[in-house]
């Protein structure tokens, strides 16, 4: 992560305003998010409360140092595009708290991770890795996809190999969830493509272009459906094929102009709406992955 000093110009906030910040820092929403869909991925997989809450913690750290690392490493860019919804450019939170904060989350995420069991948690520090990685440098080239690919890939491996017989998760969970990683990257890239080649980040979205971008988004979040529905042995009943008809509508919203113009945010909500329905989608089928 880089050095650069905070706004000097923006004034010191009470304490209560710091930690206000620096949860902001975080990406509080997608920590969570990912936390609670790996915790109740682990309790129908089969894993004991005990068992559980240390998927949970591992997972919770482990975002949480992402979301700050993340925050911290972009600050020059947020600050050269005016993204005063950054605590780090409003002055929020100062930059050395944000790296201490980021640091201090990985080190609990490493004994968090391993007690799950070694090769569980060799998995998940994998995919933290691999998080951090794109932050510092790999969102920037066209490899950008492949972090998010191959952590949400092996998101269900984690849980899987934390149960007591250590058994590997079935391919069709591995694939999509390293479908619905490619699936977010291009959707979480779409709001900031033009300020992202702005300031240099060229990652395969934004070297791909709006339009294709929103490809990129539709058609793996779709096929991550598709998989989910009909990769496990198990019947497919009516809220699979309730939920594979709702991705498939807005799929087609994603991919289609939008009416407002380029800026719209439609397409992005879309594929927000749709990825958080393959979450769904693969909660529901949790059950087979063990």
């Amino acid at each position: 992560m880089d050095t650069t000093a905070a706004p000097a110009a923006q004034p010191r906030t009470a304490s209560g305003g710091r930690l206000i910040g620096l949860l902001a820092a975080s990406h509080l929403g997608p920590s969570l998010t990912v936390t609670v869909v790996a915790a109740v991925l682990a309790a129908t997989a089969g894993r004991d409360t005990g068992g559980t809450a240390l998927t949970a913690s591992a997972v919770l750290t482990g975002q949480l140092s992402v979301g700050w690392c993340n925050d911290r490493a972009d600050l020059r860019r947020d600050i050269a595009t005016g993204r005063r919804d950054k605590p780090l450019v409003t002055g929020a939170v100062t930059p050395r708290t944000v790296a201490t904060a980021a640091l201090c989350a990985l080190a609990l995420c490493v004994p968090l991770s391993l007690v799950n069991g070694l090769s569980a948690g060799a998995v998940h520090l994998a995919g933290v890795a691999l998080a951090w990685a794109y932050n510092l440098g790999v969102k920037r080239t066209p490899l950008s996809w492949l972090p998010y690919a191959a952590a949400f890939g092996l998101l269900p491996a984690f849980v899987t190999l934390g149960l007591p017989t250590h058994p590997w998760p079935p391919g069709w969970a591995m694939a999509a969830g390293a479908l619905l990683g490619v699936g977010a990257h291009a959707a979480n890239v779409l709001p900031d493509i033009e300020d992202d080649l702005t300031t240099g980040v060229r990652g395969l979205p934004q070297r791909l272009g709006a339009r294709r971008a929103r490809l990129m988004a539709a058609i793996p979040l779709l096929a991550a459906s598709a998989v989910l529905v009909f990769g496990p042995s198990t019947p497919v009943g009516p809220p699979e094929w309730s939920g594979l008809a709702a991705t498939g509508a807005l799929a087609v919203a994603i991919t289609l102009p939008p009416p407002s113009g380029p800026h719209s945010r439609l397409p992005f909500v879309a594929a927000l709406l749709l990825a958080l329905l393959d979450v769904a989608l693969l909660v529901l089928r949790g059950g087979a992955l063990a």
